[in-house]
């Protein structure tokens, strides 16, 4: 098999991606990652190499400024990349807070997910995915495509609407004090001692059970009560009361989608990648491990280093089991919905587990409380009209802005004009829009 990997925020992933390609697949493969950076490509492919050597699989990791090279033959290609650096960000959070632009209260727009800011992130995630896929599908159009850019529904709906076979994989609710950790821990126990089940829309998501490992008995009554009772926050009080489900995960991150949210403040400094203290480091262990390699005990350490700071995301995981077809119980891949939450669209792209058995797909179905799921579904259209005014679509565009539950009780006509003031601001990479034609 070859993989091809592509975006700035895969070389954090490389230490847990190797191991699942080389340790939990027992493949040899052959692994091309892109990278522009001529002293970092050669840090790289000392760091994959000495890991395929130590597999003892045979196999090898390159990394070359060439995507040509990269995607040619390709069997999957996984994309983690972000083009919203911290720069941009703060580029509309400063446009939205202008008292020029009339009106008070824009600063709640200023988001990564959903509302304004979310469109705006869309935006420029399509100025880099759009080429991409033209290069997949003139390289490698068979190839499976597995997306862990942010916002992840949106990201992975502009790979499906290219026709790739694609899944998503984002942000993880399991750590963090709204998380499953967080709540287990709340309950006297620790995350290993408990099993969770949520469903959703990617940083959206809402738990359906919660279950002691040891005792197989559910806990989900006490989580119920729990959030009744404002222990794990006012706004997952609010929501179970208002649309009678337990969300799970960042609360910032679901009331992203939402209107104006009682106890909602925007972060004026999101974690939109690797910090520069991180990168540092990892670099350092990386190195260690390129020079002194996996059969040496400093190297051994570094890499056990590099995998403890690695998320819970396993992409290499997914790939595999899709791949050659084997069994897989894995929580949180983002896919089309295809009936598994009746009452959300078939097209919608949602995040659930997924469970193969026996070179079938034997997920379950789940269901939602009604209000549950006529949020979702509003949610969810926003996320697939963004993805499609991502690809210069200004009729879908306009459209997201009418209807986005995110927008709620705002002015929809001025929204729009302050999107096409921002877009004109990003024009440097923004160039897919024909916004005179579309005012006219």
């Amino acid at each position: 098999m070859k993989y091809a990997l592509i975006g700035q925020d895969i070389a954090p992933l490389l230490p847990s991606l190797l191991t699942d390609l080389l340790q939990a697949g027992h493949l040899r493969c052959d692994v091309f990652m892109e990278e522009k950076n001529g002293a970092m490509q050669s840090l790289l492919e000392g760091y994959g190499n000495a890991c395929f050597k130590h597999a003892e699989l045979g196999g090898s990791f390159h990394a070359t400024a060439s995507r040509q090279e990269v995607l040619h033959q390709a069997d999957v290609v996984i994309y983690a990349g972000d083009v919203m650096a911290a720069s941009r960000f703060d580029q509309d959070r400063q446009s939205l807070m202008s008292p020029e632009e009339g009106q008070t209260g824009l600063e709640n727009q200023a988001r990564v997910l959903g509302g304004i800011g979310g469109l705006m992130h869309t935006l420029r995630q399509g100025s880099f995915i759009r080429p991409l896929c033209e290069d997949i599908r003139r390289i490698c159009p068979s190839a499976l495509v597995i997306c862990m850019a942010e916002p992840v529904a949106r990201c992975t709906e502009m790979f499906r609407l290219y026709g790739f076979q694609v899944m998503g994989l984002g942000k993880s609710p399991i750590r963090g004090p709204g998380g499953v950790d967080g709540m287990a821990r709340k309950m006297g126990m620790k995350l290993e001692d408990v099993e969770a089940t949520w469903v959703g829309l990617p940083s959206f998501q809402f738990l359906t059970d919660m279950v002691v490992r040891s005792t197989e008995e559910s806990v989900m009554d006490t989580v119920r009560h729990m959030t009744a009772d404002g222990i794990f926050g006012e706004m997952p009080r609010r929501w179970l009361r208002e649309l009678g489900g337990v969300s799970v995960g960042s609360s910032t991150d679901h009331a992203q989608f939402m209107a104006a949210q009682d106890g909602y403040e925007p972060d004026e400094h999101p974690e939109l990648s690797e910090s520069v203290e991180h990168r540092k480091n990892r670099i350092l262990q990386m190195s260690t491990v390129s020079e002194k390699g996996l059969f040496d005990p400093d190297g051994m350490i570094a890499q056990l280093t590099l995998l403890t700071r690695t998320g819970p995301l396993r992409p290499g995981a997914l790939s595999i089991a899709l791949m050659k077809k084997t069994d897989l119980n894995m929580p949180g891949v983002c896919r089309r919905n295809d009936g598994r939450i009746p009452g959300l669209p078939d097209a919608a792209m949602v995040e659930m587990p997924l469970v193969l058995f026996q070179k079938k797909d034997e997920t379950p179905t789940f269901t939602l409380p009604p209000e549950l799921l006529d949020l979702m579904t509003a949610v969810d259209e926003a996320n697939r009209l963004a993805a499609r005014s991502a690809f210069g679509d200004t009729g879908a565009m306009r459209e997201y802005v009418e209807t986005d539950p995110a927008l709620e009780g705002l002015d929809r006509l001025y929204m729009l004009d302050v999107v096409y003031a921002m877009i004109r601001s990003h024009a440097d990479i923004l160039d897919a829009f024909d916004l005179e034609e579309d005012e006219e």
